[in-house]
């Protein structure tokens, strides 16, 4: 809708915009009202050079948008019906669960190892680790590519499928040619258009998931969901939103909590929310409650840190992952939590929000 800075347009006025949107195939239908006169925009007004040009004009007041901002991800898109699988676990319609370490130390590979089979014992279904690690302090450890066999040997063992971070094109395809299952785009990265194009162009056509987390600074919903539109615009739409706690933190938390995001995102996407409560607290014993508040919320999963022995782990695990008795533990009362809401609704877990 174009609302003028007047009561209506004049003739030439209605000419000019009449003129613009037409070289990007739409139509102008004016609204009469008794005071003023709004100007719809018949056909697809996601053209982001269009609504520049038209916000452009000095008598234009704004331009209020009644599609969405992305084709792809919108829950009434084409996708809406489409479904992620990993790990045996259909998201939606049964609690998913990623949990492992924050980074895998190359010089103790037993840590991962029994970290992983802990969390399959305690019903995990995806196995997180981090092979690279983004951190502020340039001197501190940033991961090791060698890692990456440690990863895919606790896939081996256990037989769930992994998660890691990448940050670059290299990263992307060492660990796309090891096999990994789910590519983790972190908050820093969240906003890297151009990696997200790479990453979309890596994984077209195949059905390797990626984990989109949510922006450092307060990403609004339209511009997470926008992230992931990027991603799916080159046609693997296996993609997962995460929010995990923004800036400015909450004196206490490592970060702002976030998982009451999860309905705002459900009434735009249809896209699965895993929610990641040990970033989002960062610290090991409000981790717990954070993860359960996310499934109340309405999350089609959890993202959590573990580690066999915190204390002798790197990168965050001392301070924030679970041990393996807490994860199971934190694990069955959300399931708890997720049968509650399932059986309040009559079906899959996505509270006050219809499908489509």
């Amino acid at each position: 809708m174009i609302l003028p800075k007047s009561s209506r347009l004049t003739p030439d006025q209605v000419a000019e915009v009449t003129a613009i949107v037409g070289e990007f195939g739409c139509q102008i239908q004016p609204i009469v009202g008794a005071v003023r006169t709004i100007y719809a925009i018949v056909g697809d007004e996601r053209e982001e050079l269009m609504i520049n040009r038209l916000e452009g004009l000095p008598y234009v007041e704004r331009i209020d948008r009644i599609q969405s901002p992305f084709k792809l991800m919108d829950r009434r898109s084409d996708l809406a019906s489409h479904r992620i699988t990993i790990g045996g676990v259909t998201l939606g319609e049964e609690l998913a669960i990623i949990a492992g370490q924050c980074t895998i130390d190359p010089k103790n590979p037993g840590f991962f190892l029994e970290t992983a089979a802990a969390v399959k014992d305690a019903g995990g279904h995806v196995l997180r680790g981090g092979v690279w690690k983004p951190r502020t302090n340039p001197y501190a450890f940033q991961g090791d590519a060698k890692s990456i066999d440690i990863l895919m040997e606790a896939s081996r063992r256990t037989g769930l499928p992994v998660n890691t971070e990448v940050m670059d094109e290299h990263q992307v395809r060492i660990a796309l040619d090891a096999g990994v299952h789910m590519l983790q785009v972190g908050a820093r990265n969240a906003l890297n258009y151009s990696l997200l194009r790479t990453i979309g162009r890596a994984v077209a056509k195949s059905d390797t998931v990626v984990l989109l987390k949510r922006s450092l600074h307060m990403g609004s919903p339209n511009e997470f969901i926008s992230a992931a539109e990027y991603i799916a615009a080159f046609g693997n739409p296996n993609i997962i939103l995460c929010p995990r706690g923004t800036a400015p933190a909450i004196d206490g938390y490592r970060n702002h909590p976030d998982e009451s995001i999860t309905p705002l995102l459900k009434e735009k996407t249809w896209a699965p929310v895993v929610v990641d409560p040990s970033h989002s607290v960062g610290k090991a014993s409000y981790v717990p409650a954070c993860a359960l508040a996310a499934v109340a919320y309405g999350a089609d999963g959890l993202c959590i840190e573990a580690h066999v022995s915190p204390s002798q782990g790197i990168g965050d695990d001392p301070k924030q992952a679970l041990t393996p008795s807490v994860l199971a533990e934190t694990i069955a009362q959300a399931r708890q939590i997720w049968s509650l809401r399932r059986s309040a609704i009559g079906g899959p877990g996505h509270i006050g929000i219809a499908r489509p």
